[in-house]
């Protein structure tokens, strides 16, 4: 008994001092964020929904470079894909090339000896976010989840794909892996480079901002943007301020969808002035509770009159948000807290008509290979999913 009363208390002192450090962790990085504004620019855009299909073209892109590779990823897994991705790295820093690979310091799956190897041949490599004192519990959960790559500060890749096998449909359970990424020319490609460059200066500590090389002037492309970096709460504004915006429609598409309370409410607003909601979700779920987090939000939305569909042609990990057909927000945040409060995103709005128009021939294609989900679905009594739900909402904010 005695034993039993000792490690309960050390559990409940360690939660105890989980949640101290998180608070005050938080509170401390709330009060350093700052917030970047890029202007509107005009890039040309393409977009790739096909893990095959981006890597075959980002391969040969990243193969071309002449001068500088600047590349950062939440995931490097360590498989086939992934060491192919780094055998160009190093044959491109042999060459000459500048080469520098920021990773995310949970996310990285880099063994010691390739990130050696890789140091060996040239390349610079550093961890993004690695867990810092004294809020250690706090910064272990604040993540880099931007995935951009410049190429001699004219090509811009960056959206939702990492390196891996599931991203070109190798997993079994996972594929075909849907999901969108944007390559950019023209005048668009100047802020990927410096979202890099913050990023590299904060890891590395490195300030390579006020080197003109890395900045070659572009001419413009036809298509206008503008990226939209977020930590710590940024995005919940972000999409507060799209949201109240809505006149006609709305659509999300998002693997994962735990909103705030704040965007949440707005939602319902939407629905409540007469804007039509449609949400994409999958059907498969690769992380354990994501799906039964959503399904209280899912509920009351079918009831205020929302649609819900889940993909169920592989897994979707899209993310995207559509507005009334004139605006499209595209990147790499989820429709979840931990994007909106605790990760490092990017996302990329996207205001000419055109794309929009293409980018929804892609969502009616998703929608075809998709299941509509009713509100018997979700209501029908399950006493496993019931604790699954109870649980999930307990650590909402992490998932």
């Amino acid at each position: 008994m005695e034993i039993s009363l000792w490690i309960l208390s050390i559990i409940v002192g360690l939660l105890l001092l989980a949640a101290l450090d998180f608070t005050l962790g938080r509170r401390k990085h709330l009060s350093k964020v700052n917030k970047r504004t890029f202007p509107v620019r005009k890039s040309d855009i393409d977009i790739f929904i096909h893990g095959p299909d981006l890597f075959e073209d980002y391969f040969n892109e990243v193969k071309k470079a002449k001068k500088h590779i600047h590349i950062l990823f939440y995931i490097v897994k360590n498989d086939p894909i992934s060491n192919e991705f780094l055998g160009i790295l190093k044959e491109k820093a042999r060459q000459g090339v500048e080469v520098r690979l920021l990773v995310d310091w949970v996310g990285c799956r880099i063994s010691r000896k390739s990130r050696k190897e890789l140091k060996e041949a040239g390349v610079e490599f550093a961890f993004s976010q690695k867990p810092r004192l004294p809020f250690l519990f706090y910064s272990s959960q604040v993540r880099n989840h931007r995935k951009i790559t410049v190429l001699d500060g004219c090509i811009g890749f960056f959206g939702g794909f990492n390196i891996g096998k599931e991203y070109i449909d190798l997993d079994k359970k996972l594929s075909p892996w849907r999901d969108y990424h944007l390559k950019l020319t023209g005048d668009g490609v100047q802020d990927l480079q410096k979202e890099f460059l913050i990023d590299w200066k904060d890891s590395a500590k490195i300030n390579l901002l006020q080197k003109e090389l890395y900045f070659p002037k572009q001419k413009q492309g036809s298509i206008p943007h503008q990226f939209v970096p977020s930590e710590g709460r940024l995005l919940e504004d972000t999409l507060y301020n799209l949201i109240t915006k809505a006149e006609e429609s709305i659509f999300i598409g998002t693997p994962y969808f735990i909103p705030s309370q704040r965007i949440f409410t707005e939602l319902l607003d939407a629905i409540d002035r007469g804007v039509s909601l449609t949400l994409l979700v999958p059907f498969k779920a690769d992380h354990l509770l994501v799906k039964e987090a959503s399904y209280q939000y899912l509920r009351t939305l079918l009831k205020a009159g929302a649609e819900v569909h889940q993909y169920k042609k592989g897994f979707y990990h899209a993310k995207v948000l559509v507005i009334d057909d004139t605006l499209c927000d595209l990147g790499t945040a989820n429709f979840d807290k931990r994007s909106m409060f605790l990760n490092f995103e990017l996302n990329c709005l996207v205001y000419d008509f055109n794309f929009i128009r293409r980018v929804k021939g892609i969502l009616h294609q998703d929608l075809l290979d998709s299941k509509p989900v009713s509100l018997s679905e979700l209501t029908t009594f399950n006493p496993y999913r019931a604790l699954k739900e109870r649980t999930a909402r307990t650590v909402s904010y992490f998932l």
